[in-house]
C-alpha cells in the first residue's frame, strides 16, 4: 500500500469522527434531551478550551519524547472510549465535562495528523505543498460521509451518532500504530534554558514579528471558524416555526444541506497549491477573509425557499473561507520553522485558531446574540446576527492588508520556498 493511500485513510477517518456528531449534536441536545440553550453554548466552547493547551502540549511530547504516530493512536483510542460513554449521560452538566474530555483527546490529533503526514511524505522525498492537499481532501470527504451516514440512518436526534464516531475513533487508533515511524526530532537534545528544558521552544517563534502577526490574525479569524457550525443548524431549524418553510428540504434535512460546505472544501483544497504559488500566503489568507464576509452576508438574506440559492452559495463559499485559511496556514507554519519544533509550531497554530479563537468566537458571539439580537420571546434576528458576523470578518480583512507584511516571489522554483526556514535563535 502506497504512503499516499495510507495517509488518505488516516485523513478520511480523522474527520469522519468529527463529522459524525459535530453538526447534529444540537438536534440530540434540544429535541431528544430537551436541555437549555444556555448550557448548549458551553458545548461548542469545549473544543476551544481543549485547543488552548492540548495541541501545543501534545506537540511538545511528540517533539521530545514519543513517536507522533503512537501518541496519535493512543489519543484516538482514549477518545473512542470516551465517546462510548456519552449516550449514558443524563445530566447536561456532566455532558459538558464528558464532551470536554473527548475534545482534550481529539483536538491535538488535528495537529498531530499534519505532523505525521508531513513526516511520512518527506521521508519518501515528496513535496508537502504539492502532495498533501489531495490527501487532506479525503478528510473532508470523511466528514461528509459521516454526516450522510448519521442523517440517512436516522441518527441525527439519536445517541447512536456517538457510537458511529466511537467506532471510527477506535479503528483509527489501532490503524495509527501501522503508520511509518515519526520519531521525536528533539529527543536527547541538550537544553540550555528553562524554555528548552520544558520543550516550549515553539513559543519563541512569537518573538518574530511576521509570525507573531500571523498567529494574531489566526486567533482573530479562528473566532469565525465555528460560528456557522454552532449556529447554522439552529438557523435552519428556526424556519420550522414558519409554515411556508416547514416542509422544505433544508429545514427537514439541515445536515444534508450544510454538507455542501464540506463538498466545496474538497474542490478548494485541490486548488491550494496553485493559489499559494500564484498569489502567496498573504493573498490566499485575504481571499479566505473575503470569503467569510460573503459566507455570512449570503446567509443574512437567505431563506429555505426563494432564497435557497443563497444558502447553497454560502456553503460553496465556505470551502474557500475554511481551506484557504486552515490548510494554507499550516503549510506556512511548516515552511517557516525548523524540523525540531514543527510539531510544536503546528500545535501553536491550532491553539490560536481552534483554542483562543474558538473560545473568543463562541463566548463573544453568544453574549452579542443574547443582548442585541434576541427578543423577549426568545426569537433571534438572524439577519442582524449574520450581518454582524460579516462586518467582523470585513474589519479583520482590512486590518490584515495593512498589518501583515509578507512579500511573495512567484519566480521561486516549485520545490523552493520564498522565505528561509526560521529557527528558534532567529525568532
Amino acid at each position: 500500500m502506497s504512503i499516499k493511500l495510507r495517509l488518505t485513510i488516516l485523513s478520511f477517518l480523522q474527520f469522519f469522527i468529527w463529522g459524525a456528531w459535530l453538526i447534529t449534536i444540537g438536534a440530540y441536545w434540544f429535541q431528544t434531551k430537551h436541555w437549555s440553550g444556555a448550557q448548549f453554548g458551553a458545548i461548542f466552547s469545549t473544543m476551544g478550551i481543549a485547543s488552548i493547551f492540548m495541541p501545543s502540549l501534545m506537540g511538545i511530547v511528540a517533539d521530545k519524547w514519543v513517536n507522533a504516530e503512537k501518541l496519535y493512536g493512543v489519543l484516538h483510542l482514549l477518545g473512542g472510549i470516551t465517546l462510548c460513554t456519552i449516550p449514558f449521560v443524563t445530566d447536561p452538566g456532566i455532558f459538558f465535562w464528558v464532551i470536554l474530555l473527548n475534545m482534550i483527546f481529539y483536538m491535538p490529533t488535528l495537529a498531530l495528523s499534519i505532523a505525521v503526514s508531513y513526516s511520512a511524505l518527506k521521508s519518501q522525498g515528496l513535496d508537502v505543498v504539492k502532495d498533501y492537499p489531495p490527501i487532506r481532501v479525503w478528510g473532508t470527504i470523511g466528514f461528509i460521509a459521516a454526516m450522510w451516514t448519521v442523517t440517512f440512518l436516522g441518527f441525527e436526534k439519536s445517541a447512536n451518532q456517538f457510537y458511529v464516531a466511537a467506532a471510527a475513533a477506535l479503528l483509527l487508533g489501532f490503524y495509527s500504530f501501522t503508520l511509518p515511524a515519526c520519531p521525536p526530532p528533539s529527543k536527547g537534545a541538550s537544553s540550555r534554558s528553562l524554555v528548552d528544558a520544558l520543550g516550549l521552544k515553539s513559543f519563541a517563534l512569537l518573538r518574530d514579528r511576521k509570525l507573531a502577526t500571523f498567529f494574531a490574525f489566526a486567533l482573530l479569524l479562528g473566532a469565525a471558524l465555528q460560528l456557522t457550525n454552532a449556529y447554522g443548524d439552529t438557523f435552519l431549524h428556526d424556519f420550522d416555526k414558519v409554515p411556508g418553510y416547514r416542509d422544505t428540504l433544508s429545514v427537514q434535512h439541515p445536515a444534508f444541506i450544510m454538507s455542501i460546505s464540506q463538498i466545496s472544501e474538497t474542490l478548494f483544497i485541490l486548488a491550494i497549491p496553485f493559489f499559494l504559488r500564484r498569489f502567496g500566503i498573504k493573498q490566499v489568507m485575504l481571499f479566505s477573509m473575503i470569503a467569510w464576509v460573503l459566507r455570512f452576508g449570503l446567509l443574512a438574506y437567505s431563506n429555505p425557499a426563494g432564497g435557497l440559492w443563497m444558502i447553497i452559495m454560502s456553503c460553496i463559499v465556505y470551502g474557500m473561507a475554511f481551506d484557504f485559511f486552515n490548510i494554507s496556514g499550516s503549510l506556512f507554519v511548516e515552511t517557516q520553522t525548523q524540523p525540531s519544533i514543527r510539531a510544536s509550531a503546528q500545535g501553536l497554530f491550532m491553539m490560536m485558531t481552534n483554542g483562543f479563537g474558538a473560545v473568543l468566537g463562541s463566548s463573544v458571539s453568544g453574549i452579542v446574540i443574547q443582548n442585541y439580537f434576541t427578543d423577549a420571546a426568545g426569537n433571534k434576528d438572524w439577519q442582524g446576527i449574520w450581518l454582524a458576523f460579516a462586518a467582523y470578518a470585513l474589519v479583520i480583512a482590512v486590518l490584515f492588508v495593512f498589518i501583515f507584511k509578507h512579500k511573495h516571489d512567484p519566480q521561486v522554483a516549485e520545490n523552493d520556498y520564498p522565505e528561509p526556514v526560521l529557527s528558534v535563535e532567529q525568532a
